[in-house]
């Protein structure tokens, strides 16, 4: 059971909602502000980032966000358009990811949240941050728990992702030995603090929640937005 799919893309510290708010926002919206160094090094500051990273994630940031409407910002269609190539394509993992990205909750992603959710990723991000935020990807409805109905959804998006095709009964299965397992307080649903517990014996849950490849986001980054760049003048 994986967390999020391979093909999507933080911080040093604990996501929390109200601090974010707080935070220096980069930019409002119908804004075309584009960031400049102290921005930049701002948000290096935060992350795992380096200042020239930041700079690299800004021209893909500035590519996604003008894949539909060239507004400064990433919309959810223009998310789902970056990872299938059709914005009408719906993934739930893809809308838990944009809704968890989308920190103010103003249904677009300004790059200062691209840059901090992102980091979450980053393989020198300390695991205590992926696994509360793999926990926030499962509590579909925000409740601070992982309830039944919720993990059975989440189990049949890894399905549809994978490609896989599994019988109800089976589904019930793994949803009940999940249960079995991770809810040691036997209340019918499961806490972060059960959560925690039940990751440290079963590591492999946050596998998809580190990107190698943003150790190198300078390499990486710029030839994925060069190609596109070549693709959209042929």
């Amino acid at each position: 059971m994986g967390c999020m799919p391979s093909k999507v893309a933080e911080n040093n510290k604990p996501l929390d909602t109200e601090t974010e708010e707080k935070k220096t926002k980069l930019p409002s919206k119908g804004s075309q502000h584009r960031p400049n160094h102290e921005d930049f090094s701002l948000l290096a500051s935060e992350t795992p980032f380096s200042v020239s990273e930041v700079e690299s994630l800004y021209e893909l940031f500035k590519k996604l966000s003008a894949s539909i409407i060239k507004d400064g910002f990433i919309s959810k269609e223009e998310l789902h358009f970056a990872l299938f190539g059709n914005s009408n394509k719906r993934n739930l993992f893809v809308d838990r990811i944009f809704d968890l990205f989308d920190v103010n909750r103003n249904e677009h992603i300004e790059f200062g949240e691209f840059i901090r959710s992102l980091s979450v990723f980053h393989p020198r991000t300390p695991e205590a941050v992926k696994i509360e935020y793999a926990f926030k990807l499962y509590d579909l409805r925000r409740t601070g728990y992982i309830e039944r109905e919720e993990l059975k959804e989440m189990v049949l998006a890894i399905l549809v992702e994978s490609d896989l095709t599994l019988s109800d009964e089976v589904v019930e299965t793994i949803v009940n030995k999940t249960f079995v397992e991770a809810d040691s307080k036997g209340d019918g649903r499961i806490d972060l603090e059960e959560w925690k517990e039940y990751v440290e014996k079963n590591p492999s849950l946050l596998k998809n929640m580190t990107l190698p490849y943003l150790m190198d986001v300078t390499l990486a980054f710029p030839s994925f937005v060069l190609h596109a760049e070549k693709e959209e003048s042929h």
